[in-house]
C-alpha cells in the first residue's frame, strides 16, 4: 500500500494520542497541508480548506509544486481567493491517504500498516485534526473556512465544537447530515471493493490488489458526481471509432469509455480502505447529534438547525448546484437555515449548473465568482 502526498506537502503532527470521536486514540499521527500566500502580522488573514472525499491537500499550483491544482482557477493572485491578500492553507483531511494519517499508514505500536486496525473514523475527527494543525500555525481564528463535499460537512463540525475558530464560513455543495440516497451509493461502493477477492479482508498488497473493486466504486461515484444533463450534452449516444468485438458485452459508447479512464486513474491512486473508512465516515454524520437538547426523532431537521445556531460565524456563504443529486439543493437550504438561526448573515445560492455535484470542482466561473464577491465584504 502507498500513501500518495504531491511534492509541495508540509506535514503537522497532531497531538500525541489523538483522541477519537468514536473511541479509540492515535498516536504519533499527522496531516498533510500546503499553503499559498502570507500570514499577516496578527494571523487574522487565514483561510482554511477543507477538501471533498479524495483530493489532495495540492488545491493550487506553487513554486513548490508547480501542478495544477483541483482548484486551480479559484486560488492565487487575484483570484476569488486572492493569495495576494490571503493565507490560504488546504489540508488533507485525517484518514485519507495522500500524506495525512490513515488506514494505510504504518502503526507506531506495530511498524505495520493499520489497515483495519485504524480507529472507526468520523468526520468529526476531520475537523479536529484541521483545527489543530491551524493552531499549530499560530491562527486563533480564521478570516474565513471553506468546506467543499465531505469537507463541507467536516467543515460544519469544526464550527460547532469551535464556535468562535471562523469569523467566516463558504460551504459549497455539502450537508449536515447523510440521506439515505447518498448512503444507498456508498454501500454500493464498499461491497464492490469488499466482495473483491483481491480484497482479503484489508490485507492486500501490490501484487494482489483489488482493482476490480475499485474501478467499480470510482466509475459509481463519478456517475452520481455529475448530472444527466452534463451526460446527455457531453457524450450523448456518439459510439467509439473501435471496439472489442472478441469481448462480449464490451464498452463501446463513448460514456463507457470515460468512465473507464476515471476508474483506471483512480484505482491505484487511492488506497482501498481508506476510501471504505471515509465514506463510512460520511454516512455517520449528523451534525443534529451535536444539538444540546436533541429532538427524539432521529435524523430530524429540527435537530440540524438547533446544532447549527450554536455556531458564531458573521457571514457565511452556501453554494448547491440545482442538479446535484448527491447532495441536493435541499441540504444546502437547511444548511443555510441552520445558520441563520445562529445570527449569521447567510447568502445561499443555488447554482444553475449542468455540473452536478462536482459543479463546484469544475463550474469555475459561477462558483469563482460567487466566492470572489463574499469574500471581499469579509473584513
Amino acid at each position: 500500500m502507498t500513501e500518495f502526498a504531491p511534492p509541495a506537502t508540509r506535514y503537522f503532527a497532531l497531538p500525541s494520542p489523538f483522541p477519537m470521536h468514536r473511541g479509540g486514540v492515535l498516536q504519533q499521527a499527522r496531516v498533510a497541508y500546503e499553503t499559498w500566500g502570507q500570514l499577516n502580522a496578527d494571523a487574522s488573514n487565514a483561510i482554511l480548506i477543507l477538501t471533498g472525499l479524495s483530493p489532495s491537500a495540492h488545491a493550487a499550483s506553487s513554486a513548490d509544486d508547480p501542478q495544477p491544482g483541483w482548484w486551480e482557477p479559484i486560488i492565487g493572485p487575484g483570484k476569488a481567493i486572492d493569495t495576494d491578500r490571503w493565507f490560504v492553507v488546504c489540508v488533507n483531511h485525517l484518514g485519507s491517504c495522500k500524506g495525512s494519517t490513515g488506514a494505510a499508514s504504518i502503526d507506531p505500536e506495530t511498524g505495520a500498516a493499520y489497515r483495519l486496525t485504524f480507529p472507526d473514523l468520523s468526520v468529526e475527527d476531520m475537523g479536529e485534526a484541521a483545527y489543530a494543525l491551524m493552531q499549530g500555525l499560530g491562527v486563533s481564528q480564521l478570516a474565513c473556512l471553506v468546506g467543499c463535499s465531505m469537507g463541507a460537512m467536516a467543515a460544519l463540525a469544526l464550527l460547532v465544537q469551535h464556535p468562535d475558530f471562523s469569523r467566516s464560513h463558504i460551504n459549497a455543495c455539502g450537508a449536515a447530515r447523510a440521506l439515505p440516497f447518498s448512503i444507498a451509493v456508498r454501500s454500493l461502493q464498499r461491497e464492490a471493493i469488499r466482495l473483491d477477492p483481491h480484497w482479503q479482508e484489508g490485507q492486500y498488497d501490490d501484487a494482489n490488489y483489488p482493482d476490480t473493486g475499485m474501478r467499480l466504486a470510482r466509475k459509481l461515484g463519478v456517475i452520481t458526481y455529475r448530472s444527466s444533463l452534463e451526460w446527455n450534452g457531453r457524450f450523448g449516444r456518439v459510439r467509439m471509432d473501435e471496439v472489442d468485438t472478441d469481448t462480449p458485452f464490451s464498452a463501446e459508447f463513448v460514456v463507457e469509455s470515460y468512465l473507464d479512464g476515471h476508474a483506471d486513474r483512480f484505482a491505484h491512486f487511492f488506497d482501498p480502505n481508506c476510501y471504505l473508512y471515509l465514506g463510512r465516515a460520511m454516512d455517520w454524520f449528523d451534525i443534529g447529534e451535536h444539538a444540546i437538547d436533541p429532538h427524539p426523532q432521529v435524523h430530524c431537521e429540527a435537530n440540524v438547525v438547533a446544532a447549527l445556531s450554536r455556531t458564531r460565524v458573521g457571514k457565511a456563504l452556501v453554494l448547491g448546484a440545482i442538479t446535484d443529486i448527491l447532495f441536493p439543493i435541499p441540504q444546502q437550504e437547511e444548511i443555510a437555515a441552520g445558520l441563520a438561526a445562529s445570527g449569521a448573515d447567510v447568502r445561499f445560492h443555488a447554482v444553475p449548473s449542468e455540473q452536478g455535484h462536482d459543479a463546484f470542482l469544475v463550474d469555475h466561473e459561477r462558483f469563482g465568482a460567487l466566492i470572489g464577491a463574499f469574500l471581499k465584504e469579509i473584513v
